[in-house]
């Protein structure tokens, strides 16, 4: 057991490069030697100053060691020298008018040394060391190159991890919510298990599938759970890993990725994020020369060349499928395209049950209400509440997850934490209160708006306070009515500040941006408006490379430009005046629910309910709005 774990440190990359460091240390001290020697350096002499001195009588002694000279001064002191090679110290002195006498046995003491064995062996290895060395790295970088471990000229290599199936990590059980693109993927299960069944058939199977929808839907968990179900090798690799700064990298991964799946069939290769790598060719910065796009097209060569039997199936997902290339999407490469939604309220009970599993709830949790609560949440949005509640409850020291908790962390994920220590003055407390008792009362009002879930002043996020109001149960179309009913609630903040205060403030921006957006999106393309008609107006236009809409196309006169800003005015400035008629004859609700809010900073549903539930006086003969029952 130990004679392997030896060898393998000593062909490790660790112990080549200490080998490499010994031997430059070395050379390093070998050369500091050579040239320094273990003579003192007092002082070192130019040669004109040693004739100099030679002429003055100031030296007692030369040592001659070959071409260096050590000088003994008649003080006592050393210094150092070097003559030139293709002389003698005589005819060099000479050459600077130093006479024989000067050098007479009387006057300078000459001792010549005789070359050592030691010092030609130090001369031949100063000379030598250097080549060797030179020839070591050039061994070792070649050794590298060959060996498993190589970076150097690697780039062409596939990144892909592969995982076995032989321990499933996660499985269908580990998937809820998308029923249907389960049922769709369990037939790929199906023929990596049994494809004999199909092919004696003559049926063709898929070979990759696309699985699409917005972020956090659980496309690359669906994969990995089809990976468990088959037991086969899983093969993943994320779009921008194919791209590198070199030309030709990116196809030779692909062909490198394909010839490694083709090795291990039955498989499943999945390409994550593959709109990195597959968008419309033709809009690149490099035009057709782009690595992008050069690495496109190897993908589809690759995947345009399987073979039906040889059991290889490629899996793939984005949340752009608009940008990618149709030579991507056609039949014999993505055949077939798997849509994963938003959950609806049974599917995010189903994954909440899922995320669920380990956690200590307490006897008061329900999750049908926390789905209930939770429309538009994916299965990412999901998991990370359950972890909130939980990190919340560990914070509060609890020993289980209760009710309160996961209450809170749904208001963490819709608008942000809670800035208790965020101070304000009571005038700015005030209106923020009446803010939202405005929202409040006017949304309860309307019939065809949400019911009022929670009302708060507290600051989260960047909002001063809040106002949630929460379907019944979920919606695929929306009425013009609804659209008119919410436009008018979230203008219930503002009509509240210009009635009580007969001012307004700014903290309406974001609701005035909110309510402008969706009434020109009633106008322009859905076709909501009595004077334009059931038109589209205008083109949206997306720059394929960036992936992102930069601007929309006009297609419309100048004329139609003033209706539509003259149809979405009215839309806005109707609802207005529906709000402030609204809170006009609802004045004492919305009085006594601000100063509630006041006190107590916070509202529930029930108690909101019960505070408005009061004798309405009605004001100038008019008539209070019938509220209908939400219960």
């Amino acid at each position: 057991m130990n004679r392997p774990k030896r060898d393998l440190q000593q062909n490790s990359p660790m112990g080549r490069s200490s080998l490499v460091v010994l031997m430059l240390i070395v050379i390093v001290a070998v050369l500091i030697i050579r040239f320094n020697g273990s003579m003192p350096q007092d002082s070192r002499l130019y040669f004109n100053e040693l004739a100099d001195l030679i002429k003055q009588g100031e030296i007692a002694k030369i040592i001659v060691d070959e071409n260096e000279l050590e000088i003994v001064m008649r003080d006592g002191s050393n210094a150092l020298s070097r003559k030139e090679s293709s002389t003698t110290l005589v005819e060099q002195l000479g050459n600077l008018g130093v006479s024989p006498d000067h050098l007479s046995a009387d006057n300078v003491q000459l001792e010549i040394k005789e070359p050592s064995d030691w010092n030609t062996v130090l001369s031949l290895i100063t000379y030598i060391l250097p080549a060797l060395l030179v020839v070591g790295l050039m061994v070792f970088m070649l050794r590298q190159a060959q060996g498993s471990n190589n970076q150097a000229l690697s780039f062409g290599k596939s990144r892909a991890r592969m995982f076995t199936g032989d321990q499933p990590t996660v499985t269908f059980e580990d998937v809820a919510g998308v029923e249907e693109a389960q049922e769709e993927l369990s037939e790929v299960v199906e023929f990596l298990k049994e494809p004999e069944k199909f092919i004696s058939l003559g049926a063709r199977i898929p070979k990759g599938v696309l699985l699409m929808g917005p972020p956090g839907t659980g496309k690359t968990l669906l994969a990995k759970a089809v990976s468990g179900e088959a037991g086969v090798p899983f093969f993943t690799i994320s779009g921008s890993e194919f791209v590198e700064m070199f030309v030709g990298v990116g196809a030779s991964r692909v062909r490198d990725l394909f010839e490694q799946a083709k090795r291990h069939s039955p498989c499943i290769v999945f390409v994550d994020e593959i709109d990195a790598v597959g968008r419309q060719r033709g809009a690149g910065l490099g035009g057709s020369h782009d690595e992008r796009e050069q690495t496109l097209n190897q993908l589809l060569v690759e995947m345009d060349g399987f073979d039906t039997d040889t059991n290889v199936i490629i899996m793939a997902a984005t949340n752009r499928p608009d940008v990618l290339d149709p030579a991507l999407l056609r039949p014999g490469r993505f055949d077939r395209r798997v849509i994963l939604d938003r959950p609806d309220m049974r599917g995010r009970e189903a994954i909440l049950k899922i995320h669920a599993r380990g956690k200590p709830f307490g006897p008061d949790v329900d999750l049908a209400v926390v789905a209930k609560a939770t429309p538009g949440f994916v299965g990412a949005d999901l998991e990370n509440l359950v972890n909130e509640a939980a990190i919340l409850a560990a914070r509060r020291d609890k020993k289980i997850i209760e009710a309160d908790e996961l209450q809170e962390a749904v208001e963490r994920v819709i608008a942000g934490p809670e800035r208790k220590s965020r101070l304000i003055t009571d005038e700015e407390k005030k209106i923020v209160a009446y803010h939202e008792a405005g929202h409040a009362v006017v949304m309860h009002a309307i019939p065809e708006c949400d019911p009022v879930h929670k009302v708060s002043i507290i600051s989260r996020g960047m909002a001063g306070g809040f106002t949630i109001a929460l379907p019944e149960e979920d919606r695929i179309l929306i009425s013009r009515n609804k659209l008119l009913a919410d436009i008018t609630g979230s203008l219930g903040g503002r009509a509240a500040e210009e009635l009580v205060f007969n001012d307004i403030t700014s903290g309406a921006s974001h609701d005035l941006e909110q309510v402008t957006k969706k009434a020109r999106t009633m106008v322009t393309r859905m076709g909501m408006s009595k004077k334009l008609g059931p038109m589209v107006y205008g083109q949206k236009e997306e720059l394929v490379f960036l992936g992102r809409e930069i601007s929309e196309q006009r297609d419309y006169s100048e004329s139609i430009a003033e209706i539509i800003d003259s149809e979405v005015r009215q839309i806005v400035e109707s609802s207005y005046e529906r709000a402030l008629e609204i809170l006009s004859n609802y004045r004492v609700q919305l009085d006594l629910i601000a100063q509630t809010l006041i006190e107590q900073e916070t509202l529930e549903r029930k108690a909101f309910e019960e505070l408005f539930d009061i004798e309405v006086p009605v004001k100038n003969g008019g008539t209070p709005y019938q509220l209908t029952s939400k219960n």
